[in-house]
């Protein structure tokens, strides 16, 4: 005689390969959202070196773009003025006119750059870039009142952040004394007849981060054969 079947599965094996399949999911789950979280710092990391990266290389190319104008400055509605060097050079501020912009980089109309340092709004400071378009010498001198005399620049709506959360960020200059033979020397505010020959940024991040891209120092030659006491052709 034939036994009784029995295929099938009883209902405790049931709820075991229940419960081995929630377990199973759990993990999956918690994998994923690790995997997620990982990619997602790994992303955050890779734009903030490359915004790093990016503003530094602004820098120096807006630095090397500098056009060599002279200003009418002082001169006011009426025009006239007194001729000087467009550039100011301050341990916290820097205005010049560069062929280098963030709208049209190379390719662009002159800008005036107001370079600058401001208070940050999560403690430390930030550094912020203002562009105006250049129209001119007349133009550029109502910015000016005299020879290394400007009118204060602050930020506003249009104002770009080139850098932020920085502990200090300080301006120096490579300054050709009076004497040729003399060597040329780095100071805090320049004061020369023309244009310098090279700007130091120096700047250091709030909290440092071996993990990631720090703000660092960044040097532009600034390669100038102008000379104030003779006259050229006004090209721009």
């Amino acid at each position: 005689m034939r036994g009784r079947s029995t295929a099938g599965v009883t209902l405790m094996e049931l709820l075991i390969a229940v419960v081995l399949l929630s377990l199973l999911s759990v993990g999956l789950m918690f994998a994923l959202r690790i995997g997620l979280t990982a990619y997602s710092k790994t992303q955050t990391r890779l734009m903030d070196n490359r915004r790093v990266a990016g503003a530094q290389r602004i820098l120096e190319q807006e630095l090397e773009g500098l056009v060599p104008v002279v200003a009418k400055c002082g001169g006011g509605m009426e025009g006239g003025g007194t001729p000087a060097a467009f550039f100011q050079g301050e341990p916290e501020t820097m205005r010049l006119v560069s062929t280098f912009s963030l709208q049209g980089a190379w390719r662009g109309q002159p800008q005036i750059l107001e370079i600058f340092v401001i208070p940050g709004s999560a403690g430390g400071v930030r550094l912020v870039v203002n562009e105006i378009p250049y129209q001119g010498p007349l133009a550029a001198g109502k910015l000016c009142l005299g020879p290394h005399k400007f009118f204060g620049a602050s930020a506003g709506p249009t104002s770009f952040v080139l850098a932020d959360k920085l502990a200090f960020c300080r301006f120096t200059y490579l300054e050709q004394p009076p004497d040729v033979n003399a060597p040329s020397q780095w100071v805090p505010r320049f004061a020369g007849e023309d244009w310098p020959r090279a700007v130091r940024i120096d700047m250091a991040p709030i909290e440092p981060d071996a993990s990631r891209l720090q703000p660092i120092t960044a040097v532009a030659p600034i390669h100038i054969f102008r000379r104030l006491e003779i006259p050229y052709a006004d090209l721009l």
